[in-house]
């Protein structure tokens, strides 16, 4: 069997075009500059420079996560245990930690471990076993809770002091957080567009069974993808403990960033069966989502005008997606 992408080169290039992400970031002036419009008619202030460095420091968390669910998605499958793991990270990286600078290596190295393991459990979950990854995931996300309820009441540890600038310093007059969600972005783009492990996920995720039969070894793929998502989950964690300074195990599921993660990858384009799509459009999507809080939160408006709003989003989302789909498959 060949292990290279020949026999599949076509569809794979055929994947990578879907993934333009011109549409969406039309849809994202549009949507910002319609925030712009309404609250500055509103009588609030929207383009200046602390608000819009504040969207893109709120941003980072949901960015990075939705940079390795956009991964897994992209392999045909999804990560619901997002949202209690980025708890157990910051819970247990501070914990570790307990505000001594000299454990800020350990404590990340611990969790980025436990994240690796996490990963693994889906992939082989989803793959070994052939549990439904929505089902999977969603199993390992009750036991991260039933672990994190059991052990934890609220807060717990403490962060140390230089890791704080995690959260709140900056690189010159650009915040660290906007750093570490660009690192990300542009290391998970590098990944899906220059290295045999992207192009095997677009194959896999566009048919699963041919990828097998032109070589590929689709069960690794997989496992790959999952262990990659839980990183970022933790790479959150990390990011909201410099926050907030201590870990607490409302972090991940308050945020809602497992359906969040996936409306931000759906929104952005990436086909949620799998092999179309892109992290650029991801990025959109998650900024997209950004501007709409904060207009919504601008405007004093009801939370749940704002969830309305944002599912109206997303179904449209899907359903233009499925008519160009159809378009094109004719």
């Amino acid at each position: 069997m060949p292990s290279g992408p020949g026999p599949y080169l076509g569809a794979i290039r055929s994947s990578m075009a879907g993934a333009n992400a011109a549409p969406i970031y039309f849809v994202l002036l549009v949507v910002f500059l319609g925030a712009w419009l309404v609250v500055t008619l509103a009588g609030g202030q929207f383009l200046t420079i602390d608000n819009l460095t504040s969207m893109l420091v709120r941003s980072a968390a949901l960015g990075i996560v939705a940079a390795g669910q956009t991964v897994v998605i992209l392999a045909g499958s999804l990560d619901l245990s997002v949202a209690y793991l980025i708890s157990v990270s910051a819970l247990i990286s501070s914990l570790i930690m307990n505000g001594d600078p000299n454990r800020i290596l350990p404590a990340v190295v611990g969790v980025l471990g436990i994240g690796v393991l996490v990963g693994v459990a889906n992939g082989l979950l989803v793959t070994k076993l052939r549990v439904n990854a929505f089902i999977a995931t969603l199993g390992m996300g009750l036991i991260l809770r039933g672990l994190l309820n059991a052990a934890f009441d609220n807060f717990a540890g403490k962060v140390a002091p230089q890791f704080e600038v995690l959260g709140y310093g900056a690189l010159g007059p650009i915040p660290w957080s906007v750093v570490l969600l660009s690192a990300t972005m542009i290391g998970v783009w590098f990944l899906l567009r220059s290295t045999r492990f992207g192009h095997h996920l677009y194959a896999v995720g566009g048919n699963e069974e041919t990828a097998r039969l032109s070589g590929v070894r689709s069960h690794r793929v997989i496992i790959g993808a999952h262990v990659l998502c839980s990183l970022t989950a933790i790479l959150t964690g990390l990011f909201l403990v410099a926050r907030i300074r201590a870990g607490a195990p409302w972090i991940g599921p308050d945020g809602g960033y497992d359906l969040e993660s996936i409306a931000a990858v759906v929104v952005g384009g990436t086909a949620l069966a799998g092999g179309r799509g892109g992290v650029s459009g991801t990025l959109a999507g998650v900024l997209i989502l950004a501007i709409i809080d904060n207009a919504f939160n601008a405007l004093q408006f009801n939370s749940f005008v704002k969830d309305v709003v944002r599912g109206v989003i997303i179904v449209a989302a899907v359903a233009i997606y499925a008519q160009r789909e159809r378009r094109a498959g004719r």
